[in-house]
């Protein structure tokens, strides 16, 4: 049974977060990664047949695989992903920023140019559930955002992928599916094999095989985040509802028994009520195992003095999900410094945002909302700047750009200066 804890001060840390890296994971994968990055198709084969138990002859879906597949998708969920893409498009397209030239005296000219990366790669998770919603967050702002190319890959369990993976791949713009997952998929995008191309970014999320290899490819190419398990912080007062409560908290804790659910409140008889329907809600659940161990060792109740306290201790442990469950919202909304998506009011449920309203939800989990952001329209294209000096303004300014040269010790520097006067 989840716990209600009285606030008391000193620290606010109450998600129990799993963010110590397992030095034998990280040695197993740095392997995994080594060996594709070496052997290609040849290693990634291997280790299908490993860890999937199955690695089919060609990795990549054909063209008649994939139109046979998504037109066995339910038509009604095919149009539910329709207006979904729609929505995530319409969003993410605001983000992406926009090139600029300002010309200053001595016809200087200074500017920005925006490009978009030429080839993202894409992971969608197939264990214990398949999320095509993942599939849109990753790949419509990707192609928004101008990607010529976005590469997914995903395991399919006994060679198969599902139909709703494949419409929504369909619906988001992606260019090629492969049939592989783990570790080493993400190797297999970061150095290319014999089948899969090398990318410029890898996005999407994974169990802690996947994020490890993630983490160990940076550099090589760029990666969206190192995710952790889900979190949501439920922010109510007595105007809350406990049956509606308990289903957000249970909205998240269902994904995973490492999932972190919180509700804090300053309302005594909210906290003792969603506790009840905690006990009561669970039960139902299809995934109702996941859920109940979930909250039993990761769930928390935490019961402040004052709405001011409670906004204190969310903005301490910076959650994933942050839903503003009070009688004003927005009287609470600019108190938050620190959360990856706020969900407000009590019509504005965790999911709307999981798959429907537009906003990402790839989102920073295990506290990194404090300095990170959402997966965004901006996060696939690069700015470059440039500078255009005439011979006027270089003259202008070559004493002071050769005295800054040599004040660090770079005669070169100061020289290339000097042979333009």
């Amino acid at each position: 049974m989840i716990k209600i804890d009285v606030y008391k001060g000193g620290g606010a840390d109450v998600f129990v977060r799993s963010t110590q890296e397992d030095p034998q994971i990280t040695a197993s994968v740095a392997a995994i990664v080594a060996d594709v990055a070496k052997r290609g198709d040849e290693a990634v084969r291997e280790y299908s047949l490993k860890f999937d138990g199955c690695a089919p002859e060609d990795f990549l879906v054909s063209e008649r695989e994939w139109e046979k597949g998504a037109a066995q998708c339910d038509p009604y969920l095919l149009e539910v992903m329709k207006e979904a893409g729609a929505n995530i498009a319409d969003f993410h397209k605001r983000q992406i920023p926009q090139g600029f030239e300002t010309e200053k005296e001595d016809g200087v000219i200074l500017g920005q140019k925006v490009t978009p990366l030429e080839r993202v790669g894409i992971y969608v998770p197939g264990g214990t559930a398949a999320y095509p919603s993942t599939v849109l967050m990753n790949a419509v702002p990707a192609k928004i955002a101008g990607v010529r190319e976005v590469i997914m890959v995903t395991p399919a369990k006994e060679g198969k992928i599902k139909p709703e993976i494949l419409a929504a791949a369909k619906i988001a713009g992606v260019t090629r599916i492969y049939k592989m997952g783990g570790a080493q998929a993400i190797a297999a995008l970061a150095y290319g094999t014999q089948s899969v191309p090398a990318v410029d970014k890898i996005t999407g999320p994974g169990n802690v095989y996947v994020a490890t290899a993630k983490k160990l490819v940076f550099g090589k190419v760029d990666i969206d985040m190192i995710a952790g398990p889900s979190e949501i912080l439920v922010l109510a007062d007595g105007s809350a509802s406990s049956v509606r409560v308990a289903a957000d908290m249970l909205s998240q804790a269902e994904h995973d028994v490492m999932a972190s659910a919180v509700l804090v409140t300053d309302s005594p008889r909210l906290a003792e009520e969603t506790a009840a329907q905690l006990e009561e809600q669970i039960p139902a659940l299809w995934r109702k195992d996941i859920a109940r161990r979930s909250v039993d060792e990761r769930g928390r109740i935490i019961l402040t003095r004052d709405m001011q306290e409670a906004v204190e201790i969310a903005n301490a442990l910076a959650p994933e999900h942050l839903e503003i469950y009070t009688k004003d919202p927005f009287e609470v909304l600019p108190l938050i410094k620190n959360a990856g998506s706020i969900f407000l009011g009590g019509y504005t449920p965790e999911p709307v945002g999981d798959y429907f309203a537009g906003p990402n939800h790839t989102l920073p989990t295990s506290g990194t909302a404090r300095f990170s952001s959402p997966l965004s329209g901006a996060d696939f294209v690069k700015r470059s700047s440039y500078i255009h000096y005439t011979e006027a303004a270089l003259k202008k300014a070559a004493d002071k750009i050769e005295a800054f040269a040599l004040s660090e010790g770079l005669q070169a520097h100061a020289n290339a200066i000097k042979v333009r006067r």
